[in-house]
């Protein structure tokens, strides 16, 4: 009896040794297969984002220009002219000015907007609709518009403003006021996209939270203090550092309506970046200034993570 149930065990025994080369191979085809699903976007990934990146730091310490195909080594002295030029701090100023202004007022009127139109019925969804909408246009398209809403000889808004008994204005001609223009329509086609998503979080905030504080006589200020928004702090912060990101890369606005003017008022640095390499053929310092603007932007969105540990809310 012992000798076969020991036979019969021995047998079980090596049964399950047999089938775990097969459970192993099943593993790694499973898992090839999934990874298969990835291809496509990881290639995508190395070809037109990874591979550009470390050309793009490797030409950073040659003099190339795209007039010659000798790209010499000359170390560090892009980054030193760079760091050097009162050009390179201007043009930071004009960024991080555009930046601010620009995250500041698509947030705040798109949370004003969702606060208003956070209402369920046909007409409001209609009003939502119209607010969105320019999120889908192009920005060329949208810079194409405003360029002739802002001319100063026949544009729309000189128009009404002569209504008003006024002086018309040269928008895009005062350094005053043409990188106000270039907010404006950033801001005007980034908003609707703001009210949406702090729609969708409004309506994902609890509403015993606020039965329970108007039974202790909380007003609706203090409501909104106090829970809307530690809830909407989450995607606050989602917004801060997408429409951060968006906004110190913006050009096509700029290209577009101003070239950089007048009087380099609106040069932002990826439009700094296009001219220097496509215009003045300075490629290998252009490959330098792309490196810095992007640990700049990584910085910053790490810092602006780091902050955000103590100020953001998640419901438990």
């Amino acid at each position: 009896m012992k000798s076969s149930g020991s036979t019969q065990l021995n047998s079980k025994t090596e049964a399950i040794d047999k089938s775990k080369p097969r459970r192993s191979a099943f593993r790694m085809m499973e898992a090839l297969k999934d990874f298969s699903f990835a291809l496509p976007a990881l290639a995508f990934l190395i070809v037109f984002i990874y591979y550009p990146l470390v050309n793009s730091f490797y030409l950073s310490f040659t003099n190339w220009n795209m007039t010659k195909p000798v790209k010499k080594f000359i170390g560090m002295e892009n980054y030193t002219k760079l760091l050097t030029d009162d050009t390179f701090y201007n043009v930071l100023k004009i960024t991080f000015t555009y930046t601010i202004l620009d995250v500041v007022l698509t947030l705040g009127i798109g949370l004003l907007l969702a606060l208003l139109f956070n209402v369920q019925s046909k007409f409001f969804n209609f009003l939502r609709m119209l607010i969105f909408m320019p999120h889908y246009i192009s920005m060329v398209i949208v810079s194409m518009v405003f360029l002739w809403i802002f001319n100063s000889q026949y544009g729309l808004m000189n128009e009404l403003i002569k209504l008003f008994g006024l002086e018309p204005v040269q928008w895009l001609q005062n350094p005053r006021t043409a990188l106000w223009v270039l907010i404006i329509v950033s801001v005007w086609k980034g908003v609707g996209f703001a009210m949406i998503i702090f729609i969708a979080g409004l309506r994902s905030v609890p509403v015993e939270y606020y039965e329970a504080s108007s039974i202790d006589g909380a007003s609706k200020f203090v409501q909104f203090r106090h829970i809307t928004l530690p809830m909407l702090s989450p995607i606050t912060l989602f917004l801060v550092v997408t429409n951060f990101i968006s906004s110190m890369q913006v050009f096509q606005s700029v290209d577009v309506m101003t070239n950089g003017g007048p009087l380099e008022s609106t040069k932002a640095m990826v439009y700094w970046i296009y001219t220097m390499a496509f215009s003045e053929f300075k490629t290998g310092r252009a490959s330098a200034l792309v490196i810095i603007f992007f640990l700049i932007i990584v910085l910053l969105t790490m810092v602006q993570m780091y902050v955000s540990k103590k100020k953001v809310h998640y419901e438990g």
